[in-house]
């Protein structure tokens, strides 16, 4: 691969991404709306929302691939996931077909699944929840449009990740992990409930697996196994940092989901931002497991998720990296 145009390239996942490119001396652009702390060299600025400025900085007949979206909970106004999930994916494509490119990847999320029965693969109901898995959702029948429009030489990768944690990560599973390391933590729920994960280092190694497939369109979820209960998961962590595994205190899920209300309440009436909330207690409390069809695809993880469980807390607090970059994950 010659060159690669990485949109939304100066985030958590991108970043990652651009590390495994400069190994393997691949070229790449990074266009995203914010400089990018690690490779402010290969840095355009510009926005998805702006074709012009697309028009400007995408290299022609280089492949896409698409990271940019507005994704945490609490974004506002609410028509910011559609304006730049959806209207930003439309942009690319429009590009696209002007700069002759026939490769687009694009991450999307197990988050249109919705609150999705256990073991859902690619498969699965299209169930969003919310504005973030409706906006992704719509984002990818863009791409498929573009696909469509010549089937025979176009290639569209669409990965839903689920939730993605790893080194320099500032998203909810980096605060669940804080809240472990600084004794703040309180297990909701009786913590038998399973999660589903992935680390970033697999996630990047994957998109970059992905850009030799061939014309078509090519789904995956992407889930790093085995999947943890929350009591197996906090007792890792606990382990890792050298800690008796032992989960000391817990709430009931009810109550704390009836506070969580309340808190949404006076968020919405003081128009002010709380790490609380009710959306938050909920996916914290439910089953997120998902199944995926990867394997099937030849790609083999270059990390185990117990590895990367134990990367990602000695890198954050085991050894001192406070002058490193960091990066607001998904929420």
């Amino acid at each position: 691969m010659k060159e690669i145009n990485l949109i939304g390239g100066s985030g958590f996942i991108g970043s990652h991404f651009c590390h495994l490119l400069k190994s393997k001396k691949t070229k790449f652009t990074i266009f995203d709306k914010a400089i990018s702390q690690e490779f402010p060299s290969n840095h355009l600025l510009g926005d998805v929302r702006e074709i012009d400025s697309l028009r400007q900085h995408i290299v022609e007949g280089a492949p896409i691939i698409n990271l940019a979206a507005e994704h945490r909970d609490d974004v506002r106004p609410r028509s910011l996931y559609y304006d730049v999930n959806v209207e930003g994916a439309k942009n690319i494509c429009k590009v696209a077909v002007e700069k002759n490119i026939n490769t687009i990847v694009f991450t999307s999320t197990v988050a249109l699944y919705g609150f999705a029965p256990i073991g859902t693969d690619e498969s699965g109901d299209i169930q969003p929840f919310n504005d973030y898995g409706k906006s992704k959702y719509q984002a990818e029948l863009a791409f498929k449009d573009w696909q469509e429009e010549d089937t025979k030489n176009r290639t569209l990768v669409i990965i839903r990740p689920t939730v993605v944690f790893g080194e320099k990560n500032r998203g909810n599973v980096y605060n669940l992990f804080n809240q472990i390391f600084s004794k703040k933590f309180m297990m909701v729920g009786n913590g038998e409930n399973a999660k589903s994960m992935a680390y970033v280092e697999n996630i990047a190694s994957f998109i970059n697996f992905s850009l030799d497939f061939k014309p078509g369109v090519h789904i995956y979820n992407y889930i790093d196994k085995p999947d943890f209960t929350m009591n197996s998961l906090v007792s890792r962590i606990n382990e890792a940092l050298g800690r008796s595994k032992e989960i000391k205190l817990r709430l009931p899920y009810l109550p704390i989901y009836f506070i969580a209300k309340i808190i949404d309440l006076v968020a919405l009436i003081t128009n002010k931002q709380f790490n609380i909330s009710s959306i938050r207690i909920k996916k914290f409390c439910q089953n997120t497991v998902f199944d995926s069809s990867v394997s099937k695809s030849g790609f083999k993880a270059p990390v185990s998720l117990e590895k990367g469980l134990e990367r990602t807390i000695q890198y954050e607090f085991l050894e001192d990296h406070k002058d490193d970059a960091t990066y607001i994950g998904e929420s």
